[in-house]
């Protein structure tokens, strides 16, 4: 956006003709020009334009799918199997050691949904039917599966790999890849009507 200059080019015509007025209302002309283009620049920089809202979408959805995959694979280390797609073909050999990176990475994907991604839908700011849509049918098991993940991680904050503690992991495991495969599904959802 260009500030246009709406400097008067010609003096201000005063009611009493004084040469003095006349100064002053070219002054009190120019400064509220002045002040004018200022505002717009200001507002032109403030207000990120169609496209810039956009591409800042865009780059939050790509690094909330990086960050999702990123659980899914530090799942899979810490589960002893090759892929969370396989939680259910390959048996469970915890590796307790990946426990910390693992729950470091799932919260940080869980509070990058929440803070970029599902609070402006969950304040009312988003104006697309479609999203309002998608996250009215979807998100309040979004919320469930935020649940489970933040409990977990707070269950295991602690972990000191007793054997009482091994043997309830490895049984916690096959229920949080189920919620976090299906997380992802549900967020494919919201995100597919966020970038249309």
């Amino acid at each position: 956006m260009t500030a246009v200059n709406a400097r008067p080019t010609e003096p201000a015509a005063s009611s009493s003709g004084d040469p003095a007025d006349e100064v002053a209302a070219n002054v009190a002309a120019n400064v509220a020009a002045d002040v004018a283009a200022e505002s717009a620049a200001v507002a032109a920089k403030a207000a990120p334009s169609g496209v810039d809202r956009r591409e800042r979408l865009r780059s939050t959805i790509e690094a909330l799918i990086k960050l999702r995959q990123d659980v899914s694979r530090s799942y899979a280390m810490l589960a002893g199997i090759s892929a969370i797609e396989q939680r259910d073909s390959e048996p469970c050999k915890v590796d307790h050691t990946h426990l910390r990176r693992f729950c470091q990475i799932m919260v940080d994907y869980t509070a990058m949904g929440h803070f970029e991604v599902y609070q402006r839908i969950i304040e009312g700011k988003e104006r697309r039917q479609a999203v309002k849509d998608a996250a009215a049918d979807v998100y309040p098991a979004i919320a469930e599966t935020t649940d489970h993940l933040v409990d977990f991680n707070d269950q295991y904050e602690n972990f000191d790999a007793s054997a009482d503690e091994l043997g309830r992991l490895a049984g916690d495991l096959p229920r949080l890849g189920e919620i976090i495969v299906m997380r992802g599904k549900l967020e494919d959802q919201i995100l597919a009507a966020l970038s249309r």
